[in-house]
């Protein structure tokens, strides 16, 4: 188990890349608050700084042997974390496409870690969004929290493009980084063990593998 002393290791990812994104002033308050909240040691990680491109590896990214030094420095900032929280708009009841491909380009990274969400839009709060993202990151094996924040109506709440949250959003950060810890805790072991062997292929044996049951 971690050690008391240990020190989770929190990044909060602002997920949107668009020019004019609110993602990230959205993440640069809710990482002043993880900050203050005194359980983590807090990284804002904003996509931009990656210039990942749709994705364009040639290999299955469980494999990790990647191609290409924008895959091989996003894989090295990812596996830092002991836990995360996407900040996400929604487009069209989903997750922006930056958000998608970032997680799509890796796989043992993710594996095992909490992940909190923290959207935003209009009158849904960006909450139809984190559903398919949810989706997308246990696939991946994360564990997404029930835990949540949600800013209905965003720009209502940002000036001279700074986020200020209203009462009830601002409150219920705090629920979901308690829950974060609890579970980056609970998954330490697994998050730091060797990643399980991939899964055979589909497809006919090939000529060196015995037929099932053979001793």
């Amino acid at each position: 188990m971690r050690s008391r002393d240990d020190t989770v290791k929190l990044q909060i990812i602002a997920g949107s890349t668009r020019p004019g994104r609110l993602a990230l002033p959205v993440a640069r308050w809710a990482a002043e608050a993880a900050a203050k909240q005194g359980d983590f040691e807090v990284e804002l990680v904003d996509l931009v700084d990656y210039g990942l491109p749709l994705l364009d590896e040639p290999g299955h990214p469980r494999a990790g042997r990647y191609a290409h030094e924008h895959t091989r420095r996003w894989s090295a900032k990812i596996k830092e974390a002991d836990a995360f929280v996407f900040v996400t708009p929604e487009y069209n009841y989903g997750p922006s496409a930056s958000l998608l491909n970032a997680v799509n380009y890796l796989h043992n990274e993710w594996m095992y870690a909490p992940v909190g969400f923290v959207s935003y839009g209009g009158i849904a709060g960006g909450l139809r969004s984190v559903q398919v993202m949810k989706q997308i990151v246990t696939t991946v094996r994360m564990m997404p929290i029930p835990e949540a924040v949600a800013v209905p109506f965003v720009m209502q709440h940002m000036k001279d493009g700074e986020f200020t949250p209203p009462p009830p959003v601002a409150g219920s950060l705090a629920p979901m980084l308690s829950e974060l810890a609890r579970w980056a805790d609970a998954l330490h072991p697994l998050r730091t063990a060797p990643p399980p062997p991939p899964p055979p292929l589909p497809g006919p044996p090939s000529a060196n593998t015995p037929p099932p049951g053979t001793p």
